[in-house]
């Protein structure tokens, strides 16, 4: 099979802080983006908002909380809730990381990279097949920030992310500034994951600024987008086409006003590469 690949156009994400506005008027963005832990209960205003922006405009599902990459087993009241979820919003998207967090029974509400090897990617591979039988769909799989390494891994992570998605037939979330921080943080090249990663799989995009600690940079989620993640955008837009595009912004959120001008600031780089690729073809 292939991925769908809807085109929503540019959003931002679904945060509290502006539920209220969110209530009472349509959304000034053309799609939204919900974590899906916030919405598993099935009553509440956090719902009664979600429902309300799926009546006015698209939304997204993204989840933290999969652990797909785990050893312990899939947790299945969670996906029978999130199924409930889906069944109930319809969503465009349902997403989660590719990563582990869950051991022994416990959550570390992290999201860890994993060994990039063989045995490790049968395993994913796996785990994804009984994740999207039980939610009778295809997800899609975020590549994530990371501050360490395995030495036991022998393939380079978009090797590792562009095989999942296709030995498990799912889609690919790439996070441009997950990419970026990741590069800078291991010595590899961004340009090179952009390239290695399967255009045919990639059906979203996620945007959002970072932290520089001195001696690594952090994933940070509560700034603009930074010149040099904007310029990655870039790249991707012109490998892989006008794709679904999120502001992420989780931390120090401000006013709606501003995550809408980080949104259309997408949208305008999108027409200007679109333009050039059109120029020069």
């Amino acid at each position: 099979m292939s991925i769908a690949r809807p085109y929503l156009g540019h959003g931002i994400g679904l945060r509290p802080r502006h539920i209220g506005r969110l209530l009472a008027e349509r959304p000034p963005v053309e799609w939204m983006e919900a974590v899906s832990e916030n919405y598993l209960a099935p009553g509440g205003r956090p719902v009664a908002a979600l429902e309300k922006v799926r009546r006015d405009i698209p939304v997204a599902l993204h989840g933290v909380s999969l652990s797909i990459g785990s050893t312990d087993p899939v947790d299945v009241p969670y996906l029978r809730a999130l199924r409930a979820l889906a069944d109930r919003i319809q969503p465009a998207i349902v997403s989660d990381h590719l990563c582990w967090g869950r051991h022994g029974g416990r959550y570390v509400h992290d999201l860890w990279p994993l060994p990039l090897t063989e045995e490790a990617l049968a395993h994913v591979v796996e785990r994804v097949g009984e994740v999207q039988e039980a939610l009778g769909r295809q997800i899609l799989l975020e590549n994530v920030s990371s501050y360490v390494a395995f030495r036991e891994s022998t393939m380079a992570e978009w090797d590792f992310l562009g095989e999942v998605a296709r030995r498990a037939d799912c889609g690919i979330l790439l996070d441009v500034n997950n990419i970026y921080v990741s590069a800078r943080n291991h010595g590899f090249s961004a340009a090179e994951y952009i390239a290695g990663v399967p255009a045919d799989r990639v059906a979203q995009f996620h945007l959002a600024g970072h932290s520089d600690k001195g001696a690594y940079l952090f994933d940070s989620h509560d700034a603009e987008v930074p010149e040099a993640v904007w310029n990655l955008y870039r790249a991707a837009v012109a490998r892989f086409g006008p794709v679904p595009a999120l502001i992420e912004w989780d931390d120090h959120i401000p006013d709606l006003e501003v995550l809408v001008g980080e949104s259309r600031k997408a949208a305008a780089i999108e027409a200007e590469v679109q333009g050039l690729r059109a120029v020069g073809s």
